[in-house]
């Protein structure tokens, strides 16, 4: 059963109609207090993903649940799906298990907050809020175990649970959940930062509310989501084709040896509504790289994406969910089974991104977009110190942006809405490191009309005996190219030991062990390139020689000679550039840099590393079921439209 809203005085809401300038007050102090979620989170959270990196998605929803303003929305659908309790003023929500909550959040490590906003006794929004939390327990510091095989390694599983009732805090719950993890001190002050952050939007909703009335906010939200639903209506039958259009990327490895994970999907428009349909997808992965893909997620994503392409004037939320229609394969890698594993699911989830960019620019290529969302890299690194306190450090690292239609892809940056690094002076500061490079890495952005973003190189010099874990991807295959733009550089770890032995570590691994001396040069993958780099001006490519994106030699990849004293040689150009366009032939409308069989086949003399081995995909007799009252086993096959 569905969860029962519990109110002390129902009554209906009444549709107004609502003036521009009242609708505009109202759309941008929904914004305020959107972003005033974050600035209450940043200053009160110690785990610097949160507090300096900004792993958190916030969101204020109508009371239906549908995201108004937020980051990335649809946790709620989700979760009203799967909780069958009363949702009752004073409560608020806590939840961690994707299994148990449809997908709302994906893997155990993210901490989701919901709050229902009632006034005067009736329901009128909610808030919510997830973090990702550093540890949660599990098999491994940091709670990505690579090697994981059922989600029982990978830390604590809160099912949907009133943290708070009649809002008073269950203390003894929250106990028993920190005492599973290995830095509860930052747990709790995360968790108190969310639940302030959520009661921050509850307050000025209900100041809204206050000022406006019931019913003019009501109508606002509904007026929101209508506007929105509107204009992406207009961007599906203007860059939707009614012809299928399929694509399919790799994930390049699951942790254990074995890969790549085939990701596959079709796209086309029926009628006013696209369908995506993830038929052909690999099934789930014996690891942790299986992504628990709720639909609702995927909607967003893909909302997210086409306006940042089509039209970023467009205000993104949740009201155009009934114009597309999602199709997962149940035991797929992007709908497992129950018990699978999914510490690991970032990479899935940051290749969607680019499997999103190869469908929707297919029927319009001036609008594709190459490959740089290829995932979202993690470093952690823990251990004891000489004076026998435990530190424990997880970050995020960023890759190339792909070149796009109008403009080269940024440098070593992230894709994420609003994802910041963590400042090397904090990481000097709190931990056993010194940070001995901070640089991009000239051409590894791919070559083309618009350049793909250069990689990040960071260099780790550690101060303390420790651990690390390296979560990365796109080792294997390349950051594609697209309307002749060149792959971009794949991503690779290297660690140089305090002795001058050089070793090249996989790009998923736990219990690497450090010693005091030790350097690693964590380089991520440079993002693929857009357009024929033959046509790119040559005098752009001798400002990005000049500028140290670009070497000499790497200027030849565009055609163009650049001299010693950072001159463009016109004649040697000119002629490079007509002998290589004679070689080259037509340009490709994408360039993966070879078949799979092919980068298999050269892996180990271009990367140094192994190829994997065909993967062995994990079965289950029965449907996922959990066996609680989420029923998520039931709910998980259907359809939504």
């Amino acid at each position: 059963m569905p969860a029962k809203i519990v109110e002390t005085r129902p009554r209906p809401f009444k549709r107004l109609k609502i003036d521009p300038i009242t609708l505009d007050i109202i759309e941008n102090a929904m914004l305020n207090a959107r972003h005033e979620m974050d600035t209450v989170l940043f200053r009160t959270a110690m785990s610097p993903g949160i507090r300096e990196q900004h792993d958190e998605f916030p969101m204020i929803a109508n009371l239906d649940g549908k995201m108004v303003v937020g980051q990335f929305g649809s946790f709620i659908y989700g979760f009203k799906a799967a909780y069958d309790g009363t949702i009752e003023e004073g409560d608020m929500f806590l939840t961690t298990d994707p299994y148990t909550c449809n997908g709302a959040v994906s893997h155990s490590n993210d901490w989701l907050l919901l709050r229902p906003i009632f006034k005067d006794g009736r329901l009128i929004a909610y808030a919510a809020m997830f973090g990702h939390m550093t540890d949660i327990g599990g098999k491994v510091p940091g709670s990505l175990p690579t090697d994981a095989q059922s989600i029982f390694e990978e830390g604590i599983r809160i099912p949907p649970t009133k943290i708070f009732k009649n809002d008073v805090l269950q203390e003894d719950i929250l106990e028993i959940i920190l005492h599973n993890c290995r830095m509860p001190q930052w747990n709790r002050s995360d968790f108190y930062a969310i639940v302030a952050a959520i009661r921050t939007a509850e307050k000025r909703v209900i100041e809204m509310s206050n000022r406006f009335g019931d019913d003019t906010l009501y109508s606002a939200l509904e007026d929101l989501l209508d506007r929105n639903k509107r204009a992406m209506s207009k961007l599906i039958n203007a860059a939707v084709p009614t012809k299928k259009q399929y694509f399919e990327d790799y994930l390049c490895d699951d942790g254990m040896g074995m890969g790549p994970y085939k990701i596959k999907c079709a796209m086309w428009r029926e009628g006013g509504k696209v369908i995506f349909d993830f038929e052909g997808t690999d099934p789930q992965s014996t690891g942790s790289v299986n992504f628990l893909l709720n639909e609702e997620m995927f909607k967003m994503f893909c909302g997210v994406y086409m306006i940042m392409v089509f039209d970023p004037q467009i205000m993104f939320n949740d009201g155009f969910y009934d114009l597309m229609e999602v199709r997962i394969p149940e035991g797929s890698l992007l709908k497992p089974r129950f018990p699978a594993a999914l510490s690991c699911r970032t990479h899935a989830l940051g290749r969607i991104f680019d499997i999103l960019g190869g469908l929707l620019g297919q029927g319009n290529p001036d609008f594709l977009c190459a490959a740089g969302f290829s995932d979202s890299p993690h470093f952690m690194y823990s251990g004891y110190r000489k004076t026998g306190e435990w530190y424990q450090l997880y970050s995020i690292g960023f890759g190339g942006i792909p070149g796009k239609p109008f403009g080269d892809g940024p440098d070593g940056h992230s894709l994420w809405p609003s994802f910041t690094n963590v400042p090397n002076e904090f990481l000097e500061s709190y931990f056993p490191l010194r940070i001995e490079a901070y640089e991009t890495l000239a051409d590894t952005g791919g070559a083309g009309l618009h350049r793909g973003g250069n990689a990040l190189r960071v260099g780790y010099r550690f101060l303390e005996p420790g651990q690390i874990s390296i979560h990365d991807d796109r080792w294997l295959t390349y950051p594609w190219g697209v309307n002749g733009g060149l792959p971009g550089a794949r991503s690779r770890k290297i660690m140089i030991r305090k002795n001058g032995k050089k070793e090249l570590l996989p790009a998923k691994c736990d219990r690497i062990p450090v010693a005091e001396g030790d350097l690693l040069y964590f380089d991520t993958w440079g993002g693929g390139g857009w357009g024929d780099p033959l046509k790119r001006p040559a005098d752009k490519v001798a400002f990005d020689v000049e500028a140290g994106l670009v070497t000499r030699d790497g200027a030849k990849r565009y055609g163009v000679v650049v001299k010693p004293n950072g001159t463009v040689d016109e004649k040697a150009t000119t002629a490079l550039r007509a002998k290589m366009a004679k070689k080259r032939g037509k340009t490709k409308l994408f360039d993966f840099g070879g078949t799979i069989p092919e980068l298999k086949k050269a892996c180990r003399k271009e990367t140094g590393l192994e190829a994997p081995k065909t993967p062995v995909f994990q079965t289950w007799a029965k449907p996922r079921a959990e066996g609680s009252k989420g029923g998520a086993g039931k709910k998980a096959a259907r359809k939504v439209a």
